[in-house]
């Protein structure tokens, strides 16, 4: 059986059977996980006082120790020094090493990801053979050198230069770059410079030791992650082998740019830990505050909030593995149709970078939005640093900037969805003129039977990708290739399509592995309620905006009808029973 396709969601109904959840975990990633949990609330939570005091060597500590217990090399194969595991483990490991400091999140993503992928999917076999091994158990460690003061989200305008020497044997490099992760501490950098006039930028791997021109500006002093080394790094006529030139001469953007994609769907993974901390601590305190004679769990404005928490969880991880199991299925149907495994492994991740930008949005918003909650239960001691809160929320803000920001993948989402339909690869067409046909016509009043478990959700998932499809294909009509150009409309049918993918993984994950009257499928539902909202606002701003008279009154009507519930969810009771259970048990 093929497997799907990155956006095919939006077209396909998706059966609940075909996709992964957390609740399928089998023994060996149960271990894996359990392992990476002990070791954080071990030796990483009794620490924050050290970490919050810009303890750059305790991160390396760490870092370190990660390293020796296989937790760096999860994605690297078993021949180059790693645990040669799949990319459901790499997304675990990620998660659980992650949750309870920004600073050490920071590090291990940076190295993990970015700092070691580069090699791993795009380096020759002596490259791979010299330098995985040392990054895959933490003897060495690796940062990704990309960003420039000039040079942000537009990453291939950057300034750094490289010169063949006359002897033709070293690249020689100079210019500078800035934010990077890891420099303080790293040995192995993968640096990107155009070569002469080159229009693209080439990936170098640069060692650190023996390597002249080669310094460090001060460590950043930052809102968050303060543990985290970020330096500025400069190359003055730095010295760097031909034979470290990474992948091909002016490809440094395609590496740069997959590497972000394996970097955005593990940094969703990275929010999700962190996320059930701070409920567990919201949990915790309001069922120990008093007031007014009872505990504040008591209050409806609290309970609120903890079954809103406890409900984001819920849908960020049905997401998040949803979507590695997917790349995971496409890796390994590669794999077996005769594709090396470092090339099925760079298609695999390709082919869901539109699901890769959903999560990276959806999740690292949810946590800031969750941490901040988080603050506000606490009331006037989730302000001071010896709450946990205050760190939680300070830490969690630079997620929605690196990785590329928010608002630069949400208009990277739907480009890439309408880069798929203009290819050919995703017939988006269609459908979307299937939904003006349909629009045309006379709706059926028949009052359908939603009696099975779940029924009216899908059929309302089912109308929002007609949502999606109606507005966005409206939109290319009018503006066709100026479609970049309207940032505002992109913005809006990014919300759509975000809200859409991420409420349908909870849907189906909830009609998968819970029953009716679950608390998961109470969450899953009341969710779904909060996206139809959501999507309603996005999908009229966007109508209103670019459509007028008759076009627009029709979408507009459109939207009432595919937005429509036949049975409303009782918001409240939802809401009551989420929170009731949660407060019981005092965890997520």
């Amino acid at each position: 059986m093929a497997t799907l396709k990155g956006g095919e969601f939006l077209i396909k109904e998706i059966p609940a059977n075909e996709i992964f959840s957390l609740e399928e975990l089998s023994e060996e990633q149960k271990m894996l996980r359990d392992s990476a949990k002990e070791f954080i609330d071990r030796e990483v939570i009794p620490q924050k006082e050290r970490f919050e005091k810009k303890d750059y060597a305790l991160t390396e500590e760490k870092m370190r120790q990660l390293g020796e217990m296989g937790l760096l090399g999860v994605a690297v194969p078993e021949e180059y020094g790693g645990l040669g595991m799949g990319f459901v483990n790499t997304m675990l490991a990620c998660d659980y090493c992650s949750g309870a400091n920004g600073s050490l999140a920071t590090a291990y993503g940076a190295h993990t990801g970015i700092g070691t992928l580069p090699i791993l999917l795009y380096g020759t076999e002596e490259q791979k053979k010299k330098y995985l091994p040392d990054l895959a158990t933490g003897t060495k460690f690796g940062a990704y050198c990309l960003t420039e003061p000039d040079a942000g989200s537009d990453a291939n305008s950057g300034k750094t230069r490289a010169k063949l020497s006359e002897d033709g044997k070293h690249y020689i490099i100079n210019g500078q770059k800035m934010w990077i992760s890891n420099a303080g501490f790293a040995e192995i950098f993968i640096v990107f410079a155009k070569i002469d006039d080159d229009k693209n930028i080439t990936g170098f791997i640069v060692e650190k030791e023996g390597t002249e021109g080669l310094t460090f500006g001060e460590e950043e002093h930052k809102l968050g992650i303060r543990s985290s080394s970020t330096r500025q790094v400069f190359f003055n006529d730095m010295k760097v082998p031909v034979e470290n030139l990474l992948g091909e001469r002016n490809n440094g953007f395609k590496i740069a740019l997959n590497a972000l994609n394996v970097g955005r769907i593990k940094l969703a993974a990275a929010n999700l830990d962190g996320q059930r901390r701070i409920l567990n601590h919201s949990l915790q305190y309001s069922n120990e505050r008093k007031q007014f004679g009872v505990s504040i769990s008591t209050f409806g404005a609290i309970r609120k909030k903890l079954a809103e928490m406890a409900t984001g969880i819920f849908v960020a991880e049905a997401g998040s593995y949803r979507a590695a199991k997917d790349v995971e299925d496409k890796i390994n149907e590669l794999v077996a149709g005769g594709m090396n495994h470092q090339q099925a492994e760079l298609k695999g991740v390709e082919e869901f970078a539109v699901e890769a930008s959903i999560l990276k949005v959806f999740v690292s918003d949810l946590t800031q939005h969750t941490a901040d909650e988080g603050i506000q239960v606490y009331g006037g001691m989730g302000f001071s640093e010896d709450m946990p809160m205050e760190a939680a929320w300070r830490d969690s803000r630079i997620a929605r900037i690196y990785e590329g920001t928010n608002e630069i993948n949400r208009l990277l989402a739907v480009g890439m969805l309408i880069k798929k339909a203009m290819k050919g690869e995703l017939d988006l067409l269609s459908p979307a003129m299937a939904i003006s046909k349909e629009l045309m016509g006379i709706p059926s009043f028949d009052v359908p039977d939603y009696s099975a478990f779940m029924a009216e959700e899908k059929a309302i998932i089912a109308n929002l990708k007609k949502v999606f499809l109606m507005v966005s294909g409206a939109a290319l009509q009018k503006y066709m290739m100026d479609i970049e150009k309207q940032q505002h409309l992109l913005l809006n049918a990014s919300e759509i399509l975000n809200q859409l993918y991420m409420a349908e993984s909870a849907i189906l994950r909830a009609e998968k592995h819970f029953s009716p009257d679950s608390v998961e499928a109470a969450m899953a539902q009341l969710n779904l309620y909060k996206a139809v909202e959501k999507i309603i606002t996005a999908a009229k701003e966007g109508i209103i905006s670019f459509a007028e008279g008759d076009e627009q009154r029709m979408m507009l009507s459109g939207l009432r009808r595919f937005t429509k519930y036949t049975n409303h969810p009782n918001v409240v009771a939802l809401t009551e029973k989420i929170a009731a259970h949660y407060i019981a048990k005092g965890a997520y």
